[in-house]
């Protein structure tokens, strides 16, 4: 007799898709870290659709916490473990749209939406032209068009192995994704250097 959980990698051995898929599974069992995995790992991309989406920080936190509260709720009735990622850019964007049609108001992204890991004790010369990059950077980023804007946080956060969802996410075939991915970074560099000179 085989022995099926053999045959079947732990969530901890895998990556992408297919972890996303075997956590959601495990959690469904009860593993309540495979469900904190899922957090940790799939945060981020909440976070990015809340923000891009017009909400503020706090608004943006509260739109997580709604998001990850409802996916346990529905941990039974996804279909398609694979689909989560979708399932949650889509939770996500509704959740956005019902919260700032409550509130009648849209916040821009700002640059506190541009903040990266600094280096242990960076230096104020070091911080200063991150800030100034970081700054340009975003300028530029929102002089592209909203569907650039939302093409690069979803691919740049959910990564090649989640297009599928970003396709749905953006009602455009998987076989798009890559080019018009390539062609917004490419207005993004010409933006940038003809902002910076370079």
């Amino acid at each position: 007799m085989l022995d099926r959980t053999a045959a079947r990698p732990d969530w901890r051995d895998l990556d992408g898709r297919d972890r996303n898929s075997a956590c959601l599974i495990a959690a469904r069992q009860g593993d309540r870290d495979a469900f904190t995995a899922l957090v940790r790992d799939l945060s981020p991309l909440v976070w990015h659709v809340a923000r891009g989406n017009g909400l503020a920080h706090a608004e943006a936190e509260d739109v997580n916490q709604t998001v990850w509260l409802a996916l346990l709720r529905s941990l039974d009735r996804l279909a398609d473990p694979r689909a989560l990622a979708a399932w949650l850019i889509t939770t996500t964007r509704r959740e956005a749209h019902r919260l700032r049609r409550l509130e009648g108001r849209v916040v821009e992204l700002g640059d506190a939406g541009a903040t990266d890991l600094p280096a242990p004790d960076p230096s104020p010369e070091d911080e200063a032209l991150r800030h100034d990059r970081d700054q340009t950077l975003w300028t530029v980023f929102r002089r592209l068009s909203p569907r650039c804007q939302e093409m690069l946080r979803l691919t740049v956060l959910a990564g090649r192995a989640e297009y599928r969802a970003v396709a749905e996410a953006l009602h455009m075939p998987v076989g798009g994704i890559g080019p018009t991915r390539g062609r917004c970074l490419k207005t993004l560099r010409e933006y940038y250097e003809r902002e910076t000179g370079r």
